[in-house]
């Protein structure tokens, strides 16, 4: 968000972080919310002052600032980063667009078994989304993993296909999170799509 400062003649760039939840794709009991917070930086501060009193799940992109909220010893107790899949399915369809790479499509492919399996499961309790994603995307996923470690070992490391496994491999933990909490969403969209009407208005504030 730009905003002219008392004293300036140019304006500086702030930024609002939004913070959603939206319990409806496992029928938990809170209603979807946002809120927006508007701050001066994306500072790894400025995420750890906000959730200073949070311990449990926060889905979110790989934006390097999260990282220090999974730190062992955090008070007043540990965070989970569960990373988005959809994040990681992008960055396959680039390589795509521009190369037509087969490994690139394998992988789109492959996500799109999981998403419709997810599109199946979406509203169902904590219990059967667990123990779907255990039996049917679990198994998936591992495959999915298995491609991408014996093609990297192939392919140059500078390019885009590599740059985009790296990225995958790098973040499993937190992509593959999902599968073992039925809470937990396969994507970060639900605050995704929450920024959308901030970022689509073309303001200045002054302060």
């Amino acid at each position: 968000m730009p905003v002219l400062e008392k004293g300036r003649k140019r304006v500086r760039i702030h930024q609002f972080w939004a913070h959603a939840v939206d319990d409806r794709a496992w029928n938990g009991p809170a209603p979807p919310a946002v809120v927006y917070i508007f701050a001066k930086t994306r500072s790894h501060r400025e995420i750890k002052s906000q959730l200073a009193d949070y311990q449990g799940v926060v889905q979110v992109d790989a934006y390097g600032a999260y990282t220090a909220l999974a730190k062992a010893g955090r008070s007043p107790g540990p965070i989970t980063l569960a990373f988005c899949v959809a994040h990681a399915r992008r960055k396959f369809i680039d390589v795509y667009k521009k190369t037509k790479s087969p490994v690139a499509r394998d992988a789109i492919e492959r996500l799109a078994k999981i998403y419709a399996i997810e599109a199946e499961i979406r509203g169902t309790s904590v219990a059967h989304r667990h123990a779907v994603r255990q039996a049917r995307t679990a198994p998936l996923m591992n495959d999915l993993r298995a491609m991408l470690d014996d093609v990297l070992d192939q392919i140059s490391a500078k390019s885009g296909l590599a740059i985009a496994i790296r990225y995958t491999l790098n973040h499993w933990v937190g992509l593959t999170a999902f599968l073992g909490d039925g809470r937990i969403e396969i994507d970060s969209n639900t605050v995704e799509r929450t920024m959308r009407p901030i970022s689509s208005t073309s303001s200045i504030l002054e302060s």
